[in-house]
């Protein structure tokens, strides 16, 4: 096979990703169960659209000048020495904004803003006087971030929603830190996403922020999942991180489970490990039950809440614990239409989430890009299967190295980050992205890499299907990527973008392989509130018609594993233009955003029961 420019140069590409992230960065695990102060709240803001703050006149980057301008080099907070020195800003006298969230839902004036806002935060720190390390830890900022601490860079992170974290050790002062940030929400066609997408760009920092504290060698990693296919022997990894990493025991326990088993490093910092283990009370839906781990290296204690499960695929089916089982479940975007703006908080996630588990799903896509960790964790505790997806939408620059190299961090933080999580079923590579064989070539790349990092978990990509070329309303899927994925997932939308819900009863699948086939998207759009017959589009009768023909349709397909609609509910979008109905909201929500359910939503809620039922006799 004739080897693409982008597989020449996927080794310059995994090189080049440190062009992208700072050589200082740092992935830590867990970060919500260790010793942390918390840096959310009020921050103040300075809106730069022209970036004043960061280029000189001549287009210099002014960080990386010897003698930046004290005038208008806004990371070094300097404050005027005498009454006659310029200085062109003033944090202290700016306005406030609260972190986390974003500029666009909290401040009227910057709703439709793309461009650079700077960040600050002043702080006091207790120095500890034991060794310990120092780390500051973002939850996502979109899109770039450029962090400085106490006047000096730290790095600059790029990708808008996975975590990232600097060390910071011996940079502290008992008194006046401060940090600033420059978040950079631009659109671009070399971006991932890039400059074309459905749903609002938020900007800001998006998720919490704190500064987290731990020993001077430390747990840094694990994965700890049972192995594929096997409910007695679960696979262990740790990765500690300090001077003294090197043959250092680590201790894992589950007490209740009665395991207590130890590792030991190599040179590295890295030991694997298997343990055998009986009667393990497994992870469903059905009970999503978690253990409490411990993780103990040189009497320091980390802990987790971690569920086990088995999955794998055998033919059409998909087994959970060796039970197959079909996805009952919904689209969500990471977003509270209720209180407006990006979603971020536990009881976001409680809220979108506890509206799934009341339309009977077992099964949430959450799309398009990683959502924040409170989403997982709760579906863990839940009983929600999650499909989590990187933001390789549309149509981006699949010859460009740095694009992929974009691409590819993001997926390795979103596997980083989450590959503990029992609810976590499938890895998403990308939504709706037109066949090319440079395309296919990066997607591949994509899944490569994703099952070298984690061989258990599916992969998937949300696919496109077309009307087979000499028939009326046969679809198929013409995509070589589907001989590569383990379930096969499409967008189709008969009824909305393809003629009107009556072409449901003409429509055939030809499916050319034996594998689950799974319906990432399907829907249209309705006005809560606003009723007519069946026929009037942006009804909600309209919108119910469709969810039953769709029904219908699908549940014909022998291979049909499961479907997640579009969407649980209304999110906000620049392209929906059209005055008194989408107002800027894309109205295929099932739910509006008011949080007022639709005529569809009991469409499904049934469709669903019945299934439950359907696949409980099995």
């Amino acid at each position: 096979m004739k080897k693409t420019k982008l597989s020449i140069l996927i080794s310059i590409v995994l090189v080049s990703a440190t062009t992208i992230l700072s050589a200082q960065e740092i992935n830590i695990i867990n970060i919500n169960n260790r010793v942390s102060l918390a840096l959310n709240g009020t921050w103040k803001y300075v809106v730069d659209p022209y970036q004043t703050g960061y280029y000189d006149y001549r287009r210099q980057v002014r960080d990386e000048q010897e003698y930046p301008s004290t005038s208008e080099s806004l990371f070094l907070n300097h404050k005027a020495q005498n009454p006659s020195e310029r200085v062109e800003y003033d944090f202290d006298k700016s306005d406030d904004i609260e972190v986390p969230g974003d500029w666009n839902s909290q401040k009227e004036k910057l709703f439709y803003y793309e461009g650079s806002v700077w960040y600050y935060k002043a702080f006091d720190y207790d120095l500890p006087s034991n060794g310990n390390l120092q780390f500051i830890h973002f939850g996502a900022a979109n899109y770039e971030a450029d962090v400085y601490l106490n006047g000096k860079k730290l790095g600059k992170h790029v990708g808008g929603f996975t975590g990232f974290s600097y060390e910071i050790t011996g940079q502290l002062k008992p008194k006046g830190n401060f940090v600033i940030v420059k978040v950079d929400n631009t659109r671009g066609l070399e971006k991932v996403p890039t400059i074309n997408t459905d749903w609002w760009n938020y900007g800001g920092l998006t998720r919490d922020v704190n500064i987290v504290e731990v020993p001077a060698t430390f747990i840094q990693d694990y994965y700890i999942q049972l192995a594929r296919s096997d409910k007695n022997t679960i696979q262990v990894s740790v990765t500690l991180n300090g001077l003294d990493k090197a043959n250092q025991s680590v201790l894992i326990e589950i007490p209740e489970a009665d395991i207590k088993e130890s590792c030991t490093t190599d040179s590295e910092g890295k030991a694997q490990t298997k343990i055998n283990t009986e009667n393990l009370r497994l992870w469903s839906p059905e009970n999503p039950y978690l253990y409490e781990l411990n993780l103990i290296h040189n009497n320091k204690l980390l802990t987790d809440n971690i569920g086990f499960r088995t999955l794998e695929t055998r033919g059409a089916d998909i087994l959970v614990n060796g039970k197959s089982v079909f996805l009952r479940g919904i689209s969500i975007h990471e977003e509270n239409g209720i209180r407006g703006g990006r979603a971020h908080s536990e009881e976001d996630a409680r809220l979108l989430l506890g509206w799934a588990k009341e339309l009977g799903c077992n099964f949430v896509r959450l799309a398009h890009y990683p959502h924040n960790e409170n989403m997982i964790r709760v579906a863990d505790e839940m009983g929600l299967m999650v499909w989590s997806e990187v933001p390789v939408y549309w149509t981006i620059q699949w010859t460009n190295e740095e694009t992929y190299a974009n691409a590819e961090n993001q997926l390795t933080d979103m596997i980083f980050r989450d590959k503990n999580r029992a609810s976590v079923i499938i890895w998403s590579m990308a939504n709706e992205t037109p066949v090319s064989p440079e395309r296919t070539e990066f997607l591949k790349n994509m899944i490569n890499t994703t099952r070298g990092i984690d061989s258990i978990r599916l992969v998937s990509a949300a696919l496109e299907v077309h009307t087979l070329e000499g028939t009326k309303n046969t679809k198929v899927i013409e995509d070589p990527l589907q001989e590569f994925v383990d379930v096969i997932s499409f967008n189709q939308y008969i009824g909305w973008y393809a003629g009107l819900p009556e072409a449901c009863e003409t429509a055939i699948f030809d499916i050319r392989f034996n594998k689950p086939i799974f319906i990432s998207e399907f829907g249209g759009g309705a006005l809560y509130g606003y009723h007519g017959t069946k026929d009037t589009r942006w009804t909600e009768e309209f919108q119910e018609d469709l969810y039953m023909q769709n029904i219908n349709m699908l549940d014909k397909i022998p291979q049909l594993r499961g479907m997640t609609p579009w969407i649980l509910a209304d999110f906000r979008s620049p392209r929906r233009l059209l005055p008194e109905i989408q107002d800027g909201w894309n109205r295929k929500g099932i739910i509006s955003d008011k949080g007022n359910k639709k005529k569809a939503f009991f469409v499904l809620q049934k469709y669903y029961q019945t299934k439950k039922e359907s696949y409980d006799k099995k």
